[in-house]
């Protein structure tokens, strides 16, 4: 493995620029992702993260019959026929207490007053809600609607039956997935642990954001973007900052970046230019393999996908827009399938809307490209108006609302055309 201590610096490897199709990358990704381990967290901490084994219910929910509505525990037979015009009339024999369980049983004529959420006495098997009665002064009730059996009541098992499949395995937990779980009594659950990324970004011109930059220089922009596009695909971070263009601090960045993450990636260093020496040092380490060194996509083209040290090593333009782009496009989805999800959950877009567009927008044949918009609404229709600016341009992706694909097949999009718009 290399280090800073070597004498003599490894020959240096010919260029690798085999460029593929997006949807070729999108099968080498999916080849190479590696599940990371598994692990036991509590539920309250399982919020977006991605479940390892299935689950099912330990019990039945709900576990005792449950009224839905304010109003009068009944046996349904003793309301049928009733009605405003010839209403019945129940004795009231007591209250039902929430969070109490209803032991006496409701005989032949009685009601008994029950608040939603309410456990149902035995032997009733409706209730009638209180918009359709009224306390006469005498203890009875009166009754203005007859109840249909089970009306307004949420049945033993009836939202989930005890060893039901809640969820399969794959799923990434939502907020409200985390009340369910705790619903059933399920306070722990087995997940993928997120997966670690060693970001790197490259470049002699590279700044602080803090730091004034002179001719020259560039304050950084990826580093703090993808760390955060990182969180969001369920990744956790380990930020290796900004290497010079040094072979060695290079080489002793990526073996410690080997050595403590399960993913690496890096910002900038994927073009073939005479400083560009990422795809030498990938294939340099020890189990080392080169899938594609180029995308036929814009922006982005030069991104680099490889493996070294047995281990995924994603390298992105340095251009902001082209690897941000990337990333949204294939560098998240890799995370989400180390992190658990299905090669369909992980590349299927996260939001998407219709729109017709407000220009012609032309196209290279043989590439696809992603157009940033914005989105407006005009007499009731969404129409997406293109934005210009290149690669380097990092606000023309803020003020974005989304981006839409020209296929590589196509010559471009004509002013009117519905497009699908991959929202941010």
């Amino acid at each position: 493995m290399p280090s800073a201590s070597a004498a003599v610096a490894p020959a240096p490897i010919k260029a690798f620029f085999r460029v593929v199709t997006s949807a070729e990358a999108r099968e080498q990704l999916a080849a190479f992702a590696p599940k990371t381990s598994s692990e036991t967290i509590a539920v309250v901490e399982a919020c977006g993260r991605v479940l390892a084994k299935a689950l099912t219910s330990p019990t039945d929910s709900p576990h005792f019959h449950r009224t839905n509505m304010d109003g009068y525990a009944v046996r349904a037979k003793d309301t049928f026929g009733a009605s405003a015009s010839l209403p019945m009339y129940l004795k009231l024999v007591g209250n039902i207490e929430m969070g109490k369980e209803a032991k006496r049983p409701l005989k032949k004529g009685e009601t008994m007053r029950i608040a939603t959420g309410g456990m149902l006495p035995p032997g009733a098997d409706s209730m009638v809600m209180v918009e359709y009665t009224e306390e006469m002064g005498d203890g009875t009730i009166e009754v203005q609607r007859s109840a249909s059996p089970w009306e307004n009541i949420l049945r033993v098992g009836e939202d989930i039956k005890k060893g039901a499949s809640i969820f399969s395995a794959g799923r990434r937990l939502r907020a409200h997935d985390v009340g369910a779980l705790t619903g059933v009594g399920l306070t722990k659950v087995p997940v993928y642990r997120r997966p670690t990324v060693a970001l790197i970004s490259t470049g002699d011109e590279i700044v602080a954001p803090e730091q004034t930059p002179k001719p020259g220089q560039i304050r950084n922009i990826n580093q703090y973007s993808l760390r955060a596009m990182i969180a969001e695909a369920g990744g956790a971070t380990i930020d290796l900052g900004v290497v010079k263009d040094d072979r060695v601090a290079f080489e002793k960045a990526m073996a410690q970046a080997l050595k403590v993450a399960d993913v690496v990636v890096i910002s900038g260093g994927s073009s073939v230019g005479i400083k560009d020496m990422t795809v030498d040092i990938i294939c340099s380490f020890p189990k080392s393999e080169m899938f594609f060194h180029g995308i036929s996509i814009a922006p982005g083209k030069p991104t680099i996908f490889a493996k070294a040290a047995g281990k995924p090593v994603m390298g992105l333009p340095g251009h902001p827009v082209s690897a941000l782009v990337v990333f949204a496009l294939f560098g998240a989805p890799l995370l989400r399938m180390m992190g658990g999800e299905s090669v369909e959950q992980a590349f299927a877009p996260l939001r998407t809307t219709r729109a017709r567009l407000t220009q012609n927008v032309a196209s290279a044949p043989g590439r696809e490209d992603y157009v940033r918009v914005t989105l407006e609404i005009q007499n009731g229709s969404l129409l997406a108006r293109p934005l210009p600016g290149k690669s380097g341009a990092v606000f023309s992706l803020v003020q974005a609302d989304g981006m839409f694909c020209i296929p590589h097949s196509e010559e471009g999009k004509e002013t009117g055309e519905e497009v699908e718009v991959i929202l941010f």
